[in-house]
Order: structure tokens, then C-alpha cells, then sequence
């Protein structure tokens, strides 16, 4: 399979494992683990259901494909598509938005303001929501063949801006875009974490900086499970994705461990598994997960369709 379709195929699945025990501790995981994708849950689901992590990554997908860009005010358009109208839902069914995603999109619909203004701008407003949904950023980067990191930088802060405008929502996505492109590059795992570490963060100020200290500063492969937290804050969530990754040999176990970890279980499995995806590929997942997953054809349509636009207009 192409890189795109291992990513998105990647994180896809790993956001469906983690949907039924999305809020559960990692104390009630170790007693009673996800071994397997299974159906009812936080949301009484049918078996093989994404979230909104996986729906809003497609709507991001389809808005590059219709606009050939990263038109940020088209992909509220799309955000806003799934909220109201269940699109690019597992179920025709949306469930599951996040509080400052929320705000952001209702008020892009009362037309305040253009999309990339629209974005929750306090410290209290750094979830995950905007990380869940920027690994399409990171392929169409590569695929432009962009290296200027201002013009990166750009890109990430006006899409993350949609829902989450503050520095430290912004530096995450970031780090993960920057981080994910090395992958692509074929730099290996490890390669790719020295690189981010000595990457150039000027645009960033000390203060959002020096949140990321464990990920940019230290090594945080290094560290025991019990000091990382798997929570919807953007800094842990980053830090249990790349401590996940980096320890990671395979995607099935690895994914089965971001899951079991406990609490924001379908984000941190969904970013953890675009990852594990682009690393080991989509045909090292197990078959019987991507036969279970709901509208995998829908799925792989769209990365066909993605490539098509995009490498189509580099050729």
C-alpha cells in the first residue's frame, strides 16, 4: 500500500480500538484488556466505529482533494458538514466533540469570523482536537515537497487555528507534522527523534517550549509507563504518542498497548497508530481488524482520490 493509506489506514484502526473504552482507567484496562476490536462501550457502538478523530481527519482529507490546498474557511465547511450532517461518521451518526472544537465551530457557523481565527486561544483551550486531525497536513507537506519551515509552520498553525489557536495547541501538531515527515523522508524512528530535538522552534516562545520538555529536552522513550499520562491534554498526549512509537516494534501489540494505557483511549490510539501505520505498514495489520473496520472501502477511496489530486498537480 502507498504511505498515505498506511497512515490513515493506521490511525484509523487504532481510533476504532480504542472507541468502547474511551474514559476507562488504566487500572480497570489492566484488569480487564482490549485484545481485540469489540462493539458497545462508552457509546454502545456497533464494532469497527470511529470517532470524531478519524471523521474529522477524512473531512480534512476530502477538503485538500475538492480544493487541491489547505483552504483553512472550506475545511470548517467540511468540520461543520460532520457535525450537522453525520458526514464522514462510521454510522451516520456523530458522537463524541470535544468542548473547545465545539465552541470553534459554532462560532465559524454564526459567520465571527474567518476559520483560522475561530480557534479556542486560552491555556485552558489545548486539548488534543486539533493534533487528532493534522496528519493529512503532514502528506500534503510531503507530497508539495515543501521544506521551507516557516511556510510549514504556517500551514500547521492555520489548520490547528480552525478549533485550537493557542501556542502550545499550535507547537504540538508541529512537532508531530515535523516528526511524521522525517518518517515519511525513511528516516528511522529514532533518527527522526534526535532530528525534532535539534529542530529549530524560533517561531515558538520559551514558555510553550519548555512544556514539551520531556519530548524535546529529555528522552522520553526512556521513561516508565506510570509517568505517562494518557489524558486529552495536548502535552501528554504527544508525549504517550511518542513514547508509544519509540518503544514500539510492530503495530498490532503497539496499538493494543496505546489502548490499554487507558483514558483518552481512541485519540491517543489514533495518533499512535498513524504513526505505527507509516512505519510498519498497513499490511502488518491484522486482516481481521481492517475486515471489521466500517466503510474501509470509503477509507482507501479517499487516499486514492488524495493521491491523485495531490501528486497528480506535482507532476
Amino acid at each position: 500500500m502507498g504511505k498515505l493509506k498506511n497512515g490513515i489506514i493506521g490511525f484509523a484502526i487504532g481510533d476504532t480500538l480504542g472507541v468502547p473504552v474511551e474514559f476507562k482507567s488504566r487500572e480497570e484496562l489492566t484488569r480487564n484488556p482490549i485484545t481485540d476490536m469489540k462493539a458497545g462501550g462508552t457509546y454502545n457502538m456497533p464494532i469497527g466505529t470511529w470517532s470524531d478523530d478519524t471523521s474529522m481527519t477524512l473531512a480534512t482529507m476530502h477538503s485538500i482533494i475538492e480544493t487541491g490546498t489547505i483552504d483553512t474557511n472550506n475545511m470548517a465547511d467540511k468540520f461543520l458538514k460532520w457535525f450537522r450532517n453525520a458526514e464522514y461518521t462510521a454510522n451516520n451518526e456523530t458522537f463524541d466533540i470535544g468542548r473547545t472544537t465545539l465552541q470553534a465551530l459554532a462560532k465559524y457557523e454564526l459567520k465571527l469570523n474567518n476559520a483560522s481565527n475561530c480557534g479556542g486561544s486560552s491555556e485552558y483551550d489545548n486539548g488534543n482536537g486539533s493534533l487528532m486531525r493534522v496528519l493529512p497536513i503532514a502528506f500534503y507537506i510531503y507530497y508539495k515537497k515543501i521544506k521551507d519551515t516557516n511556510v510549514i509552520y504556517n500551514l500547521v498553525k492555520e489548520t490547528s487555528s480552525i478549533t485550537h489557536s493557542h501556542e502550545i495547541s499550535i507547537l504540538g501538531c508541529y512537532i508531530y507534522v515535523i516528526y511524521t515527515l522525517l518518517l515519511l523522508e525513511g528516516k528511522s524512528k529514532t533518527e527522526a527523534y534526535k532530528y525534532i530535538q535539534k529542530a529549530d522552534y524560533n517561531n515558538f516562545s520559551d514558555y510553550s517550549i519548555s512544556k514539551y520538555k520531556r519530548v524535546l529536552q529529555d528522552n522520553i522513550a526512556k521513561l516508565a509507563e506510570d509517568n505517562i499520562s494518557s489524558n486529552g491534554y495536548i502535552v501528554r498526549t504527544l508525549e504517550a504518542v511518542m513514547w508509544l512509537f519509540l518503544n514500539s516494534n510492530d503495530y498490532n501489540n503497539t496499538i493494543l498497548k496505546a489502548v490499554n494505557l487507558g483514558e483518552d483511549t481512541d485519540t491517543i490510539s489514533a495518533i499512535t497508530g498513524g504513526l505505527l501505520g507509516i512505519y510498519y505498514g498497513a499490511d502488518s495489520i491484522k486482516e481481521s481488524w481492517k475486515q471489521k473496520i466500517k466503510k474501509y472501502d470509503y477509507i482507501i477511496r479517499l487516499c486514492d482520490d488524495f493521491d491523485r489530486t495531490i501528486i497528480a498537480e506535482e507532476e
